[in-house]
Protein backbone atom coordinates (compact mmCIF):
# COMPACT_ATOMS: atom_id res chain seq x y z
CA UNK A 1 0.00 0.00 0.00
CA UNK A 2 1.22 3.37 -0.66
CA UNK A 3 -0.18 5.80 1.61
CA UNK A 4 0.34 9.52 1.50
CA UNK A 5 -0.80 12.43 3.76
CA UNK A 6 -2.31 15.54 2.28
CA UNK A 7 -3.62 18.90 2.81
CA UNK A 8 -6.78 20.76 2.05
CA UNK A 9 -6.98 24.49 2.14
CA UNK A 10 -10.04 25.83 3.33
CA UNK A 11 -10.48 28.56 0.69
CA UNK A 12 -10.87 27.29 -2.87
CA UNK A 13 -12.74 24.26 -2.28
CA UNK A 14 -14.01 22.23 -5.45
CA UNK A 15 -13.56 18.65 -4.81
CA UNK A 16 -14.68 18.42 -1.12
CA UNK A 17 -17.02 20.24 1.51
CA UNK A 18 -14.74 20.55 4.51
CA UNK A 19 -10.64 21.03 4.31
CA UNK A 20 -8.19 20.07 6.10
CA UNK A 21 -5.51 17.13 6.93
CA UNK A 22 -6.26 13.89 4.98
CA UNK A 23 -4.95 10.77 5.14
CA UNK A 24 -5.13 8.39 1.73
CA UNK A 25 -3.86 5.75 -0.28
CA UNK A 26 -2.72 6.08 -3.84
CA UNK A 27 -5.00 3.76 -6.26
CA UNK A 28 -4.04 3.79 -9.99
CA UNK A 29 -4.28 7.94 -10.65
CA UNK A 30 -6.43 8.63 -7.44
CA UNK A 31 -5.85 8.97 -4.02
CA UNK A 32 -8.54 7.91 -1.82
CA UNK A 33 -9.76 10.28 0.86
CA UNK A 34 -10.10 7.93 3.78
CA UNK A 35 -10.62 10.96 5.69
CA UNK A 36 -13.87 12.17 3.76
CA UNK A 37 -15.12 8.46 4.48
CA UNK A 38 -14.28 8.49 8.08
CA UNK A 39 -13.57 11.61 10.05
CA UNK A 40 -11.37 10.26 12.79
CA UNK A 41 -8.84 9.05 10.49
CA UNK A 42 -6.60 12.12 9.55
CA UNK A 43 -3.46 10.61 9.91
CA UNK A 44 -1.22 8.04 9.88
CA UNK A 45 -1.11 8.00 13.73
CA UNK A 46 -4.93 7.95 13.94
CA UNK A 47 -4.71 4.89 11.89
CA UNK A 48 -2.11 3.04 13.55
CA UNK A 49 -3.94 3.77 16.73
CA UNK A 50 -7.56 2.75 14.86
CA UNK A 51 -5.59 -0.39 14.27
CA UNK A 52 -4.29 -1.30 17.65
CA UNK A 53 -7.81 -0.90 19.13
CA UNK A 54 -9.25 -3.09 17.03
CA UNK A 55 -6.73 -5.61 16.67
CA UNK A 56 -6.41 -5.66 12.34
CA UNK A 57 -3.13 -4.89 11.03
CA UNK A 58 -2.17 -0.96 9.69
CA UNK A 59 -3.09 -1.93 6.19
CA UNK A 60 -6.24 -2.97 6.83
CA UNK A 61 -7.25 -0.51 8.85
CA UNK A 62 -6.68 2.24 6.10
CA UNK A 63 -7.56 -0.54 3.52
CA UNK A 64 -11.36 -0.97 5.09
CA UNK A 65 -12.06 2.74 5.99
CA UNK A 66 -11.26 3.32 2.24
CA UNK A 67 -13.21 0.36 0.71
CA UNK A 68 -16.18 1.21 3.07
CA UNK A 69 -16.56 4.76 1.11
CA UNK A 70 -16.10 3.24 -2.04
CA UNK A 71 -17.65 5.71 -4.86
CA UNK A 72 -18.43 7.94 -1.92
CA UNK A 73 -19.03 12.05 -3.99
CA UNK A 74 -15.48 13.93 -2.85
CA UNK A 75 -13.71 10.36 -2.25
CA UNK A 76 -11.16 10.47 -4.84
CA UNK A 77 -8.69 13.22 -5.60
CA UNK A 78 -6.22 13.26 -8.76
CA UNK A 79 -2.91 12.18 -7.75
CA UNK A 80 -0.97 14.25 -10.17
CA UNK A 81 -2.24 17.00 -9.32
CA UNK A 82 -1.67 16.82 -5.86
CA UNK A 83 1.91 15.95 -6.48
CA UNK A 84 2.16 19.17 -8.97
CA UNK A 85 0.15 21.36 -6.56
CA UNK A 86 2.13 24.48 -4.31
CA UNK A 87 2.79 23.53 -0.83
CA UNK A 88 0.89 26.02 0.95
CA UNK A 89 -0.84 27.23 -1.85
CA UNK A 90 -4.78 26.98 -2.53
CA UNK A 91 -5.39 23.72 -3.82
CA UNK A 92 -5.07 20.21 -1.83
CA UNK A 93 -1.08 19.79 -1.67
CA UNK A 94 1.19 16.62 0.21
CA UNK A 95 2.52 16.72 3.83
CA UNK A 96 5.13 14.22 4.99
CA UNK A 97 3.81 10.61 4.90
CA UNK A 98 4.45 10.38 8.23
CA UNK A 99 4.56 12.20 11.49
CA UNK A 100 3.38 12.32 15.11
CA UNK A 101 1.07 14.91 16.84
CA UNK A 102 3.43 15.76 18.86
CA UNK A 103 6.66 16.43 17.01
CA UNK A 104 8.98 15.74 20.02
CA UNK A 105 7.89 12.54 20.34
CA UNK A 106 9.20 11.84 17.04
CA UNK A 107 12.73 10.61 17.06
CA UNK A 108 14.45 10.70 13.84
CA UNK A 109 18.39 9.08 13.82
CA UNK A 110 19.86 7.39 11.51
CA UNK A 111 22.51 4.13 10.48
CA UNK A 112 25.82 4.88 8.59
CA UNK A 113 28.37 3.02 6.64
CA UNK A 114 25.81 0.06 5.90
CA UNK A 115 26.83 0.29 1.67
CA UNK A 116 29.72 -1.10 0.17
CA UNK A 117 30.30 2.64 -1.27
CA UNK A 118 29.65 4.37 1.76
CA UNK A 119 33.00 3.08 2.65
CA UNK A 120 34.71 4.81 -0.17
CA UNK A 121 33.21 8.09 0.61
CA UNK A 122 33.46 8.37 3.68
CA UNK A 123 37.32 7.25 3.61
CA UNK A 124 37.67 9.83 0.61
CA UNK A 125 36.39 12.71 3.26
CA UNK A 126 38.49 11.78 5.96
CA UNK A 127 41.74 11.15 4.28
CA UNK A 128 41.55 12.57 0.94
CA UNK A 129 42.23 9.62 -0.79
CA UNK A 130 40.95 8.12 -4.00
CA UNK A 131 40.41 4.36 -3.01
CA UNK A 132 40.78 2.35 -6.58
CA UNK A 133 38.05 0.05 -6.26
CA UNK A 134 35.67 1.22 -3.30
CA UNK A 135 36.97 -1.04 -0.81
CA UNK A 136 38.84 -0.60 2.01
CA UNK A 137 42.49 -1.77 2.00
CA UNK A 138 43.08 -5.28 4.03
CA UNK A 139 44.34 -3.60 7.37
CA UNK A 140 41.70 -0.47 7.35
CA UNK A 141 43.44 2.51 8.05
CA UNK A 142 40.49 5.11 9.13
CA UNK A 143 37.76 4.80 11.84
CA UNK A 144 35.49 4.56 9.27
CA UNK A 145 36.91 1.95 7.11
CA UNK A 146 37.44 -0.16 10.70
CA UNK A 147 33.71 0.31 11.52
CA UNK A 148 32.71 -1.13 8.31
CA UNK A 149 34.74 -4.11 7.72
CA UNK A 150 33.09 -4.79 11.18
CA UNK A 151 29.72 -4.81 9.24
CA UNK A 152 31.01 -6.71 6.45
CA UNK A 153 32.47 -9.81 9.27
CA UNK A 154 29.58 -9.62 12.02
CA UNK A 155 26.19 -7.47 10.54
CA UNK A 156 24.23 -10.29 9.10
CA UNK A 157 23.92 -12.89 11.90
CA UNK A 158 21.42 -15.59 12.24
CA UNK A 159 17.96 -15.75 12.96
CA UNK A 160 18.36 -14.99 16.44
CA UNK A 161 21.32 -13.69 17.04
CA UNK A 162 22.83 -10.43 17.76
CA UNK A 163 25.45 -9.08 15.17
CA UNK A 164 27.80 -6.23 15.33
CA UNK A 165 26.08 -2.42 15.93
CA UNK A 166 26.65 -0.53 12.85
CA UNK A 167 27.30 3.44 13.15
CA UNK A 168 24.57 5.09 14.89
CA UNK A 169 23.68 9.03 14.71
CA UNK A 170 20.78 11.52 16.21
CA UNK A 171 19.15 13.54 13.19
CA UNK A 172 16.48 15.13 15.32
CA UNK A 173 13.12 15.16 16.31
CA UNK A 174 9.74 16.14 14.19
CA UNK A 175 10.51 20.13 13.84
CA UNK A 176 13.12 19.39 11.68
CA UNK A 177 11.43 16.74 9.12
CA UNK A 178 10.02 18.06 5.18
CA UNK A 179 7.53 16.82 3.04
CA UNK A 180 7.30 16.98 -0.58
CA UNK A 181 7.89 20.37 -2.37
CA UNK A 182 9.07 21.97 1.12
CA UNK A 183 12.66 23.61 1.42
CA UNK A 184 15.72 22.38 3.10
CA UNK A 185 17.78 24.64 4.86
CA UNK A 186 20.89 25.47 4.46
CA UNK A 187 22.16 27.24 7.88
CA UNK A 188 23.97 30.40 8.40
CA UNK A 189 26.43 28.34 10.51
CA UNK A 190 26.77 25.70 7.73
CA UNK A 191 29.95 25.42 5.79
CA UNK A 192 27.84 23.52 2.71
CA UNK A 193 24.87 21.26 2.35
CA UNK A 194 25.03 17.77 1.43
CA UNK A 195 22.10 15.49 -0.10
CA UNK A 196 22.01 12.17 1.32
CA UNK A 197 19.98 9.71 -1.07
CA UNK A 198 17.97 6.91 0.44
CA UNK A 199 15.07 4.81 2.22
CA UNK A 200 13.72 5.54 5.95
CA UNK A 201 12.02 2.85 7.96
CA UNK A 202 8.58 4.20 10.07
CA UNK A 203 7.78 3.03 13.10
CA UNK A 204 5.26 3.54 16.23
CA UNK A 205 5.87 1.92 19.33
CA UNK A 206 3.14 0.27 20.48
CA UNK A 207 1.01 0.35 23.47
CA UNK A 208 2.76 -2.70 24.86
CA UNK A 209 6.37 -1.05 23.70
CA UNK A 210 6.79 -3.25 21.05
CA UNK A 211 8.54 -1.52 17.72
CA UNK A 212 5.90 -1.95 14.75
CA UNK A 213 7.20 -0.81 11.25
CA UNK A 214 5.10 0.70 9.41
CA UNK A 215 6.92 0.71 5.89
CA UNK A 216 9.52 2.71 4.50
CA UNK A 217 9.71 5.73 2.26
CA UNK A 218 12.31 7.94 0.06
CA UNK A 219 14.56 10.35 2.03
CA UNK A 220 17.12 13.27 1.65
CA UNK A 221 18.72 13.12 5.20
CA UNK A 222 20.38 16.37 4.53
CA UNK A 223 23.73 16.72 6.44
CA UNK A 224 27.40 19.18 5.87
CA UNK A 225 29.66 17.55 4.85
CA UNK A 226 32.51 20.24 4.61
CA UNK A 227 32.02 20.07 8.35
CA UNK A 228 32.52 16.07 9.07
CA UNK A 229 35.68 16.47 6.38
CA UNK A 230 37.27 18.49 9.01
CA UNK A 231 37.29 15.60 11.78
CA UNK A 232 34.99 12.39 11.45
CA UNK A 233 33.87 13.25 15.41
CA UNK A 234 32.18 16.33 13.57
CA UNK A 235 29.63 13.96 11.98
CA UNK A 236 27.23 14.45 14.92
CA UNK A 237 26.89 17.79 14.84
CA UNK A 238 26.94 18.32 10.83
CA UNK A 239 23.57 15.97 11.25
CA UNK A 240 21.87 18.15 13.30
CA UNK A 241 19.98 19.64 9.84
CA UNK A 242 16.67 19.39 8.38
CA UNK A 243 15.98 16.47 6.00
CA UNK A 244 13.01 15.48 3.84
CA UNK A 245 10.74 12.16 3.36
CA UNK A 246 7.84 11.47 0.81
CA UNK A 247 5.91 11.68 -0.99
CA UNK A 248 4.96 8.23 0.00
CA UNK A 249 5.24 5.77 2.86
CA UNK A 250 5.05 2.40 1.23
CA UNK A 251 3.93 -0.48 3.51
CA UNK A 252 4.97 -3.47 1.28
CA UNK A 253 8.20 -3.29 0.46
CA UNK A 254 10.54 -5.99 1.18
CA UNK A 255 13.65 -4.00 1.81
CA UNK A 256 15.73 -6.63 -0.50
CA UNK A 257 16.79 -4.35 -3.05
CA UNK A 258 15.90 -1.25 -4.69
CA UNK A 259 17.36 1.41 -7.09
CA UNK A 260 17.60 5.26 -6.43
CA UNK A 261 18.51 7.89 -8.20
CA UNK A 262 19.48 12.25 -7.58
CA UNK A 263 20.01 14.49 -9.60
CA UNK A 264 20.47 18.65 -8.76
CA UNK A 265 19.15 21.25 -10.45
CA UNK A 266 20.63 24.77 -10.52
CA UNK A 267 18.78 27.71 -12.80
CA UNK A 268 16.95 24.86 -14.73
CA UNK A 269 20.35 22.79 -15.62
CA UNK A 270 20.78 19.63 -14.41
CA UNK A 271 24.99 20.07 -11.99
CA UNK A 272 24.96 16.97 -10.58
CA UNK A 273 23.72 13.26 -11.66
CA UNK A 274 24.43 10.41 -9.03
CA UNK A 275 23.53 7.34 -12.04
CA UNK A 276 21.51 4.48 -10.18
CA UNK A 277 22.35 4.31 -6.34
CA UNK A 278 21.71 0.31 -5.32
CA UNK A 279 20.20 0.24 -1.72
CA UNK A 280 18.14 -2.65 0.71
CA UNK A 281 19.85 -5.67 1.88
CA UNK A 282 21.04 -6.93 -1.23
CA UNK A 283 23.72 -4.13 -1.17
CA UNK A 284 24.08 -4.01 2.52
CA UNK A 285 26.39 -4.87 4.98
CA UNK A 286 24.17 -5.27 7.86
CA UNK A 287 20.50 -7.01 7.32
CA UNK A 288 17.61 -4.73 8.37
CA UNK A 289 16.93 -6.96 10.91
CA UNK A 290 20.21 -6.01 12.59
CA UNK A 291 20.32 -2.31 12.12
CA UNK A 292 16.67 -2.46 13.87
CA UNK A 293 17.72 -4.42 16.40
CA UNK A 294 20.40 -2.16 17.62
CA UNK A 295 18.35 0.77 17.32
CA UNK A 296 15.46 -0.50 19.44
CA UNK A 297 17.29 -2.28 21.99
CA UNK A 298 17.51 0.90 23.89
CA UNK A 299 14.42 1.03 26.01
CA UNK A 300 14.20 5.21 25.57
CA UNK A 301 13.47 4.20 22.14
CA UNK A 302 10.87 1.99 22.52
CA UNK A 303 8.17 4.01 24.68
CA UNK A 304 4.79 3.78 23.90
CA UNK A 305 3.18 6.19 21.61
CA UNK A 306 6.57 7.32 20.21
CA UNK A 307 7.15 7.81 16.46
CA UNK A 308 10.76 7.21 14.64
CA UNK A 309 12.13 7.69 11.32
CA UNK A 310 15.32 6.00 10.82
CA UNK A 311 17.67 6.29 8.17
CA UNK A 312 19.19 3.42 6.41
CA UNK A 313 22.31 5.10 4.59
CA UNK A 314 23.51 5.81 1.26
CA UNK A 315 25.92 4.09 -1.22
CA UNK A 316 27.31 7.58 -2.84
CA UNK A 317 27.19 11.15 -2.03
CA UNK A 318 27.95 14.18 -4.25
CA UNK A 319 30.27 15.76 -2.11
CA UNK A 320 33.25 13.73 -2.96
CA UNK A 321 33.38 14.52 -6.68
CA UNK A 322 31.66 18.12 -7.01
CA UNK A 323 33.81 21.38 -7.28
CA UNK A 324 30.40 23.58 -6.39
CA UNK A 325 28.65 24.18 -2.88
CA UNK A 326 25.15 24.08 -2.61
CA UNK A 327 22.84 27.26 -2.69
CA UNK A 328 19.35 28.48 -1.98
CA UNK A 329 17.41 27.41 -5.02
CA UNK A 330 18.79 24.48 -6.36
CA UNK A 331 16.42 21.67 -6.46
CA UNK A 332 17.12 18.09 -5.49
CA UNK A 333 15.10 15.08 -7.09
CA UNK A 334 15.29 11.64 -5.87
CA UNK A 335 13.58 9.09 -7.68
CA UNK A 336 13.27 5.43 -7.20
CA UNK A 337 11.30 3.53 -10.45
CA UNK A 338 8.46 1.27 -8.82
CA UNK A 339 8.59 2.49 -5.55
CA UNK A 340 7.10 5.55 -5.35
CA UNK A 341 6.66 9.11 -7.09
CA UNK A 342 9.75 11.29 -6.87
CA UNK A 343 11.17 13.61 -3.33
CA UNK A 344 11.39 16.77 -4.46
CA UNK A 345 13.09 19.21 -2.87
CA UNK A 346 14.69 23.04 -2.76
CA UNK A 347 17.47 24.36 -1.08
CA UNK A 348 16.18 27.27 0.93
CA UNK A 349 18.46 29.52 3.29
CA UNK A 350 17.97 29.73 6.57
CA UNK A 351 17.84 32.10 9.90
CA UNK A 352 20.45 34.57 9.05
CA UNK A 353 20.64 35.31 12.64
CA UNK A 354 21.90 31.67 13.37
CA UNK A 355 25.88 32.81 11.63
CA UNK A 356 25.96 34.78 15.12
CA UNK A 357 26.64 33.92 18.26
CA UNK A 358 24.20 32.62 20.56
CA UNK A 359 24.30 34.84 23.82
CA UNK A 360 22.98 32.45 27.33
CA UNK A 361 20.84 34.84 29.81
CA UNK A 362 20.80 33.92 33.07
CA UNK A 363 17.42 32.48 34.26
Amino acid sequence: MRVVQFLIPSTGLSVVSAGGRRVGYVDGDDVVDVTSIDESLTSVFDVFEASQASGMSFDETLGEAGSSGSGSTGSRLNYAELLGAEVGGNSPYLIVPFDHPDDHRLLVSGTGLTHTGSAKSRDQMHTGDDASAGKPPAEPATDSAKMFQMGIEGGKPEPGERGVSPEWFYKGNGTIVRGPGEGLELPAFALDGGEEPELAGCYFIDRSGTPRRVGFTLGNEWSDHETERINYLYLAPSKLRSCAIGPELVTDFAFDELTLECTVMRKGKVIYESGPLYTGEEYMSHTLANCEDHHFKYPLHRVPGDAHVHFFGTSQLSFSSRDWKFQAGDVITISANGFCAPLSNAVVGGDAGEGRPVRVVQA
